[in-house]
């Protein structure tokens, strides 16, 4: 199994000149390469396939206005030729947007390949970089010393803050205890998600906390005047910013993720469309804020490795408007409508707990009069049992009691 070890990296002023060089060299061959793949495609019709990219940078190397390629390590160059053509994979085979151009004021990175650094006894050296790069590790279960990497990649966010991320081959982890268990996971807005049952994890609003001070930041950094060294510094600070806020919901995801895999054997939770939802422009600034998508990415990844099922139900199950308990469904919920009662079997529901209830149900990973669980994509081994053909209650269309 291939995993990453993150940590911060403190190159010297030579060193992050060398590194900024780097930087500039692999955003100039991809923009380069990504440009002619484009235009090769509108024109002729043709894809360009890796060795032809890898010609085309020896070709570019050759020009005199391109000769400063020739100063930087060629491992990065080649690595970013390889990214693309993978992306360029995922694109055509529909798993991926089409790649975009990389620009100097967002995330700069470069990756190096065994041939192009050395670590040894927890020193890293970089080709054509001088002196050992400092890095400060900040896990204390794995030992440095120890590590054998296929790939360092060493990146520069925004704020300034340098990161050095170790790619390693290590063997499977032994899977946490069965538990047997199973939950439901409704996300929402007024709570991060609430579970079948009955527990509800609290939205941390990281960036409500912080907004008044990254609008101060933003009008400062508005008076400063462009290309100026105050600018670049008020720039800096916007940065540091959201930054904070990143990290902050970065771990809170971590944490719920980890907790829900740790406790549960499969989880069931709802294929929302996050790009869909945010052009609601009411509710387009919460949804962004909220983290579903990665939210999910973390749990497809912790229930692959740890064993666990992740469910993922159709994204247009009435999961709020079905009631558990006897599969009654509403003609029509409004959003503001928090807690119904079934005018079937007269049931006091908590709508958010309800929907948890029925995502677990039509993931099959329970047995009510509603469930079924056909409609189910199912992430990572080991897979829930296929649905079983069943009676279904009619669905009886009525208003709630309130």
């Amino acid at each position: 199994m291939r995993t990453a070890y993150r940590c911060r990296a403190y190159p010297t002023p030579e060193q992050a000149a060398v590194l900024n060089r780097t930087f500039g060299c692999v955003r100039v061959v991809w923009n380069r390469t990504l440009a002619a793949r484009h235009a090769r495609w509108h024109t002729e019709r043709r894809s360009t396939s890796y060795a032809e990219t890898d010609r085309a940078l020896t070709e570019m190397k050759k020009q005199p206005d391109l000769a400063y390629l020739g100063e930087v390590s060629s491992v990065p160059l080649q690595q970013t030729l390889r990214h693309q053509h993978t992306a360029m994979t995922a694109f055509f085979a529909k798993r991926a947007r089409y790649p975009r151009y990389k620009s100097r004021h967002g995330r700069q990175s470069a990756s190096y390949t065994r041939s192009a650094f050395r670590l040894r006894s927890g020193n890293l050296s970089l080709g054509k970089t001088p002196g050992v790069l400092r890095f400060v590790w900040s896990l204390p279960n794995v030992d440095p010393a120890g590590l054998d990497p296929t790939m360092v990649t060493v990146s520069r966010d925004p704020d300034g803050r340098w990161f050095v991320t170790f790619a390693v081959d290590v063997d499977t982890p032994a899977a946490p205890e069965p538990t047997g268990e199973a939950v439901g996971v409704d996300l929402g807005l007024t709570d991060f998600a609430v579970l079948s049952t009955g527990e509800r994890i609290p939205h941390p609003k990281h960036m409500e906390r912080r907004e008044r001070r990254l609008k101060r930041y933003q009008r400062i950094m508005a008076r400063r005047q462009k290309g100026s060294a105050n600018r670049a510094k008020a720039k800096r600070m916007v940065a540091r910013a959201h930054s904070q806020v990143r990290d902050a919901r970065r771990d809170f995801l971590h944490q719920q993720s980890t907790a829900l895999v740790r406790r549960f054997a499969a989880i069931a939770v709802e294929d929302l469309a996050v790009a869909n939802m945010v052009r609601n422009h009411s509710l387009a600034k919460a949804i962004s804020r909220t983290g579903w998508a990665e939210f999910r990415t973390l749990l497809t990844y912790k229930a692959h490795r740890d064993g666990r099922t992740l469910a993922v139900v159709d994204r247009w199950y009435p999961s709020s408007k079905t009631c558990s308990a006897c599969g009654h469904l509403l003609a029509t919920l409004s959003l503001g409508t928090r807690h119904w009662t079934c005018p079937s079997c007269g049931t006091r529901h908590d709508r958010d707990v309800n929907a948890a209830k029925n995502i677990t149900v039509a993931a099959g990973l329970a047995e009510t009069k509603n469930a079924c669980g056909a409609d189910v994509r199912h992430e990572g081994p080991p897979s829930v049992r296929s649905a079983v053909n069943q009676e279904p209650q009619p669905a009886r269309v009525g208003l709630p009691r309130l």
